[in-house]
């Protein structure tokens, strides 16, 4: 793939996993579109444009797992 197509590719990989994120989707998901949006990057020659973009979003990923284990879980509703 080059040229547009790839960047087209490379950009909707992006998005998809952002969108993910937003909508609280399993964080495996969302890394597995970013990596393949380095991954296609990577194939068309674009990696070094592209990867501090995914590095930003995986340290974002990481940090809200991070909270995520570390907040405690609500309590049942009292009957």
């Amino acid at each position: 793939m080059k040229g547009e197509a790839a960047r087209e590719r490379v950009q909707k990989l992006l998005v998809t996993g952002d969108n993910r994120l937003k909508q609280g989707v399993d964080p495996a998901k969302v890394r597995e579109s970013y990596e393949q949006a380095l991954a296609a990057a990577r194939d068309a020659g674009l990696e070094e444009t592209i990867r501090p973009l995914v590095e930003i979003r995986l340290a974002d990923l990481e940090r809200l797992e991070r909270l995520a284990r570390e907040s405690p879980q609500p309590s049942p509703p009292a009957s």
